[in-house]
């Protein structure tokens, strides 16, 4: 059986450690840079349309639909095609060797999306696809591979908890794209005011504000460096060196700890464990075991970001709405970066910081199923109530803007105290070691497709300002929240257990030992 296994019992009872939290602030810091490079671009795409799509009207600019979607469009399909790429890498070459491509694709391209190069928009806009493409192909990468090396590396009574703090860190990231944006758009608005020479008119983007939407994005880069290193260090787990490579001996020395076993008789066992579970993804013994799982992981992910990404994508076209900006006409473009940048900050910080927290210190009391249940549940209740009183809530004589926001900030604190962290955790347990890496790929990917019919069905309708389109998008997406709630019961709770014991791969361990003592006798 598994527990008879040494070197994954060391594991699964460690104490928690240093390592453990190494672990978290490395493969977290990997978060933090998606979140940040992902989601930066909302502060950012209204000030494009201003400085490259001006009329000159006396209207401000702003981009085409198609455009706007584009840009926060390529991206998320950067980030799907990744995911499967480096997902099914991870497990055919090992999770270390391929974990450092990520951050060095990731850093490179953050770079080179805030040069995208040329003065007019053709140019600007068709380089800024092409490197967020490719950065979020490095960003895809960085799902599986994290979420596989932390549960690989965690023992099962925190496993929960560590894998959710590890993708906790995109709220962070979130909350510092926002912070970075408002910070930089405030002291370009400050050099401008101690400007003589800036004549132009306030729908009109200064031309010096080019500079600012490059560093927003530039500064991306800046994390993924800082810990390339310390990632680079990081062992190989002790599940995939000693269950899919089979070399026990390597597994006890990559982990760092003197295990008292009989590393031949050690050496047996985990012969006879990995020759018991060499079936591949596409086999009749994996969809006999796991079919279910992994349409349910892919279900519950796909549903969950038509929702999740509509709202951080569209926030921006809800906040005027909401009374946390003025119109558009009535602002500089600088103050409209500002201003837009802080209300994502207020609403990240009320709403989706703490969800992640929350998912974080409660997911091993409360269980993975239970959280992803309640979440999918008051997402939709949330959503339905905000479409079926829009009219009203819109109305500033009415309710002020804060009733809105409020809902609409528990949107976002449900979906990360709920299946935004769940989706993500389920699928580094529910697999087999040989395929955990890919399955894990496979579900997120479904998520990112679920992205783009975000980026571009959903986010079209909001940005018009057409209340009828914006509703049926609210309702539409409160329908999409209760089918995720239908899905979740295709997975299974996984609290409290090893990953062996989950994935099913102990009972063919069992059944291995089980023949030989039949033929012996």
């Amino acid at each position: 059986m598994a527990n008879n296994l040494a070197v994954l019992r060391a594991l699964d009872t460690a104490h928690t450690q240093w390592y453990h939290f190494n672990a978290i602030v490395i493969a977290g810091m990997g978060f933090f840079t998606d979140a940040y490079d992902l989601f930066c671009i909302t502060a950012i795409t209204k000030l494009l349309g201003r400085l490259y799509y001006n009329d000159g009207n006396g209207a401000p600019g702003k981009l085409p639909p198609r455009v706007n979607n584009a840009i926060t469009g390529m991206a998320l399909i950067g980030t799907l095609m990744g995911q499967l790429v480096f997902g099914y890498l991870g497990d055919k070459l090992g999770r270390k060797r391929v974990y450092g491509l990520t951050l060095i694709l990731m850093a490179t391209c953050a770079i080179c999306s805030g040069l995208s190069f040329g003065s007019t928009a053709k140019s600007v806009v068709t380089t800024l696809c092409f490197f967020r493409f490719w950065l979020g192909f490095g960003i895809g990468g960085d799902y599986p591979l994290s979420a596989t090396i932390m549960s690989e590396y965690a023992n099962k009574k925190t496993r929960g908890s560590f894998i959710a703090a590890v993708f906790a860190m995109q709220g962070v990231g979130i909350i510092f794209a926002g912070l970075v944006s408002m910070t930089l758009s405030r002291l370009f608005m400050w050099w401008y005011q101690h400007d003589p020479l800036d004549k132009l008119p306030n729908f009109i983007a200064q031309p010096e504000a080019d500079f600012l939407w490059r560093i927003v994005l530039m500064l991306g880069a800046l994390p993924a460096l800082l810990t390339f290193y310390w990632r680079m260090k990081m062992p190989e787990t002790g599940r995939y060196t000693a269950l899919v490579e089979g070399n026990a001996k390597k597994a006890a020395i990559d982990m760092g700890q003197v295990l008292d076993i009989e590393l031949e008789e050690e050496q047996e066992k985990v012969a006879q464990f990995k020759a018991a579970n060499e079936y591949k993804i596409f086999s009749s013994a994996f969809w006999d075991k796991h079919g279910l799982h992994l349409i349910g992981t892919m279900s519950t992910w796909f549903l969950l970001d038509i929702a999740f990404y509509s709202q951080n994508l569209t926030q921006k076209d809800m906040f005027p709405a909401m009374g946390l900006i003025r119109p558009a006409p009535r602002m500089t473009a600088l103050e409209e970066v500002f201003y837009t940048s802080r209300a994502m900050l207020l609403v990240a910080l009320l709403g989706t910081f703490p969800g992640y927290w929350f998912t974080v210190f409660l997911i091993e009391k409360l269980g993975r199923f239970k959280i992803q249940l309640i979440g999918f549940f008051m997402m939709s209740v949330f959503m339905f109530a905000i479409a079926l009183k829009y009219k009203e809530l819109k109305d500033p004589n009415k309710h002020e803007g804060w009733l809105f926001a409020i809902l609409y900030g528990m949107t976002f604190f449900f979906a990360n105290f709920g299946p935004n962290s769940t989706t993500f955790v389920l699928p580094a347990e529910l697999f087999p070691t040989r395929v955990r890496s890919t399955c894990h790929a496979l579900s997120a990917a479904a998520g990112k497709a679920g992205a783009l019919v975000g980026a571009f069905g959903v986010q079209s309708f909001t940005l018009d300002q057409n209340t009828t389109k914006i509703r049926g998008a609210l309702f539409f997406m409160a329908f999409t929240n209760m089918l995720g709630f239908c899905c979740t019961f295709l997975v299974t709770e996984t609290k409290g257990l090893s990953l062996e014991e989950i994935s099913g791969e102990d009972d063919g361990v069992a059944y291995l030992h089980f023949s030989k003592l039949s033929s012996r006798k």
